[in-house]
């Protein structure tokens, strides 16, 4: 999902802004359904990647996938 070759391993901060919407809906949608154990790693990964681009938005610094 995150890996471009065109980006050079990096997502600026108003990138990371534009995909926060879309991943706490695909968090909320996913919360109703969430009795498999996989389903519910997967969600607790997206939230810990929603944790990180917040910072990197608040903080106005690029996240870094190298």
């Amino acid at each position: 999902m995150l890996n471009h070759p065109d980006d050079d391993g990096d997502l600026a901060p108003a990138q990371c802004a534009a995909m926060l919407p879309r991943l706490e809906a695909i968090v909320d949608e996913r919360l109703r359904v969430a009795d498999d154990p996989v389903l519910q790693r997967r969600i607790d990964d997206t939230r810990q990647l929603i944790d990180v681009m917040t910072y990197c938005v608040d903080k106005g610094v690029p996240l870094d996938f190298c």
